[in-house]
This record gives structure tokens, C-alpha cells and sequence, in this order.
């Protein structure tokens, strides 16, 4: 299961749905950073209490530049019947505290079938992008505008959101936000609302507070409206994540997430969530 693809305009088999849902995950708004930190992460996804995936999530901020990554693959018996995999990758700036992403690559196997997603990008508007292999033109997919491709997040820098102010970063406050994200494909808006705080513990890392939000997906350009999947997204209230803090920042990625199917809840949680602070780097002189 790549942890990094959202694909809900794709037709809604269990192992998809189950897929698509939990890569909502890594759509979350990215707003300025602040200090520098590292995260090592693993996942494990299960439907039902199954497994049926694992992934790693790598992030590293520093003074001047970040960089973010993914990849995950489906085990168990969903490999059996929809074996995949999947990388995610963002580069970027930090530009007076904010993350600003110039490059975003992704690609994702599915059996015989392998597809790369690219998107370059300046100051939050996409400069270009490209699928490979280029897909089918459908004159049912309500088309993708210049205007859709402004003042956006690629999927793997908007899974980083930050607290703003210098306040508690685990607060009610951190779920007050939303995001617009362009995946190559599709445009689409995210927005959070505070459900709770609780105490998580990874196997392996952090332990400690989690803020709880709940997710809204609403689809804006890019997709099929009569889509099963789409319309499953767009409906759904009980979609439930929970934040946890990367040391030395404001930055927030999620540790657990939580989606009602119709054959039962997908759960996509960290068992290792290793997070450290960098010091700032110190100026070299002649």
C-alpha cells in the first residue's frame, strides 16, 4: 500500500477503497516551519485487524531546505489479489519559516502496471507536471483549470502542518486549518476540525500526546463525479487522525489514522516514530 497516493478516482475494489482512504493521511495543509527536526517513521495498515500494508516516512528540516519521503507496499492477503507499491517525494525551501516545495515525484506498481507522477512547482503555484504514462483523455473528468493549479500543496509537503505562533503546538488550535492539494491528477480541498486529545505509544519511539482531528475531502477539479469512490469521500464524517510532533519544530505529521469502510475500520498507524531535533547549523568563516 503506497502511503503517499491518494486515488480516489479510480474504481472502488476493497484493497483500492481501503488504499485511497488511508492516503488521505498525507494531505494535510503545510504552513510555515519553524527550527529544524527529523522524523524516521514506519507504518503498518490493517482492514479489520488484517494487515495489508506497510510503509516508512523519512522528513528532515533544516535551516534552509527540506525534504520529504515515502514508500509502503500491500502484504498479506491483500497483496494476493492487489499487490502494490509506491514511492512519494518532496523537495524544497524554507523561505522565512515557510516549507516551499519545487519538486514532487511519485510513482506507484499495481501488478503489470507502473505510473510516475512530476510536478514542479514555484512559490505554491504548479509550473509543470506530467503522468507517465500519459492517461486516457475521459470526457467525464471535470478538467483541471490553470486557476486549480495556483496556490496549492503537492501531497507529501502537505502532510506537514504546522502550528502557527509560539504557543502549545498540541492544541485545539492545530486543527483549525485546511489545505488545497494538487496530486498531478487531481485538485482537491482538505479541512480539519478538533475531535480530541489523547496519549499514543509507538513500539518503537515516541510516546506521548496526539491531537485528534477529524477530515472533510471535497473534490474541486480532476475527477469523475459518478466515481462510487468519490462520492464515498466527499460523504464521509468519521474520518479521524492523530498528530504527533516532530522535535525541534512547530510541524505536526500524523501518528494514527482512522476510516469506516463497508467491511470494516482501516487503521493506518505509526509502530516506530523516531523524531529527533537538529541543532541550527553553524556559519562557516574564512
Amino acid at each position: 500500500m503506497p502511503i503517499t497516493s491518494l486515488r480516489p478516482d479510480r474504481p472502488p475494489r476493497v484493497g483500492r477503497v481501503a488504499a485511497a482512504l488511508i492516503g488521505l493521511a498525507l494531505a494535510w495543509a503545510a504552513q510555515p516551519a519553524a527550527a529544524q527536526g527529523r522524523l524516521e517513521a514506519q507504518y503498518e495498515a490493517t482492514l479489520s485487524g488484517i494487515p495489508v500494508g506497510r510503509g516508512a516516512w523519512n522528513i528532515d528540516i533544516q535551516d534552509d531546505v527540506f525534504s520529504a519521503a515515502a514508500s509502503g507496499g500491500t502484504i498479506g492477503l491483500l497483496k494476493s489479489f492487489t499487490g502494490g507499491s509506491g514511492t512519494g517525494a518532496s523537495q524544497g525551501r524554507v523561505v522565512n519559516g515557510a516549507l516551499v516545495a519545487t519538486n514532487y515525484q511519485a510513482s506507484t506498481s499495481t501488478g503489470k502496471k507502473t505510473e510516475e507522477i512530476r510536478i514542479t512547482l514555484d512559490k505554491g503555484n504548479v509550473k509543470e507536471s506530467a503522468i507517465l504514462p500519459e492517461p486516457p483523455v475521459d470526457a467525464d473528468r471535470i478538467p483541471v483549470t490553470e486557476a486549480h493549479r495556483k496556490g496549492v500543496y503537492d501531497p507529501m509537503t502537505a502532510s506537514l502542518l504546522r502550528v502557527p505562533g509560539t504557543g502549545e503546538v498540541l492544541s485545539p488550535e492545530a486543527c483549525h486549518t485546511g489545505a488545497a492539494v494538487f496530486d498531478g491528477r487531481m485538485r482537491y480541498d482538505l479541512k480539519l476540525d478538533f475531535k480530541r486529545m489523547e496519549t499514543v505509544k509507538a513500539e518503537k519511539g515516541y510516546h506521548g500526546p496526539v491531537v485528534v482531528c477529524a477530515v472533510y475531502f471535497a473534490p474541486v477539479a480532476g475527477y469523475i463525479p459518478d466515481r462510487p469512490v468519490i462520492k464515498y469521500l466527499s460523504a464521509q464524517r468519521n474520518i479521524e487522525i492523530a498528530f504527533a510532533p516532530v522535535a525541534g519544530t512547530r510541524i505536526l505529521v500524523p501518528f494514527w489514522m482512522k476510516v469506516p469502510t463497508p467491511i470494516g475500520p482501516a487503521l493506518l498507524e505509526a509502530t516506530s516514530f523516531i523524531t529527533t531535533p537538529q541543532p541550527p547549523r553553524v556559519a562557516k568563516t574564512q
